[in-house]
């Protein structure tokens, strides 16, 4: 699986052993918003079928030097989230932020050759469903009203940096579309009338999300 070859990388000792270790991998440096969870979904399609690629995973705010040595290193400038494929030792290919697209990393794994399947490490990522699912329920229950909801989950949504799939991504992001427009949006709206269609959004994502987890949980 994926999340077994997932090595976090905390310090700068932690990405020359990983560097050293596996030349030809991937580096993934998170960041702290639903940028983060979006691009690691669309890589995590490209990597699953993989099984040679081990992951160096930096969460940028806590483990800033290891980020930095990366920079230094590859001469890439730093940013978050972002994917650096490496060959032999060298980085190859770089994108950012959202430019994480399917068709770009489609193209930049071209350049890393399959090799032997990799020994696998200790998991280093996981999914928490739970928050969505907790608040969800309280809006569908009638405990929360719409506007609350609409606040609780946007924001909640806005500023989750984990490590999800992209059907965990497209799911939670079924409901109110792209937040961040969404956000803006709604404060341009401010007073405007029910969304008729929310509920019905918001049910089959509760659904769906129910599913997922408990397959996570299996």
């Amino acid at each position: 699986m994926l999340r077994d070859r997932i090595v976090n990388l905390t310090d700068t000792a932690d990405v020359e052993a990983f560097l050293t270790d596996h030349p030809t991998s991937v580096i993934f440096k998170a960041g702290t918003c639903h940028k983060t969870m979006q691009g690691f979904g669309f890589l995590q399609e490209q990597l699953e079928a993989r099984e040679d690629l081990m992951v160096g995973l930096i969460r940028v705010v806590e483990s800033r030097a290891a980020s930095n040595l990366v920079a230094e290193r590859t001469g890439i400038v730093h940013h978050s989230p972002q994917v650096i494929l490496f060959r032999d030792g060298d980085a190859v290919f770089d994108v950012d932020n959202w430019a994480i697209t399917p068709d770009a990393l489609a193209v930049g794994f071209t350049q890393l050759p399959a090799g032997e399947t990799v020994a696998a490490a200790s998991a280093g990522a996981g999914s928490n469903l739970q928050p969505y699912l907790d608040v969800l329920d309280q809006f569908l229950a009638g405990v929360i009203s719409e506007r609350q909801f609409e606040y609780v989950y946007t924001t909640m949504f806005r500023d989750d940096a984990s490590l999800r799939s992209r059907e965990e991504v497209e799911v939670l992001g079924s409901i109110f579309g792209d937040v961040d427009r969404h956000m803006t949006m709604h404060m341009m709206m401010a007073g405007k009338g029910p969304d008729e269609a929310l509920r019905a959004r918001a049910e089959a994502a509760y659904g769906r999300l129910q599913e997922i987890a408990s397959t996570v949980t299996a």
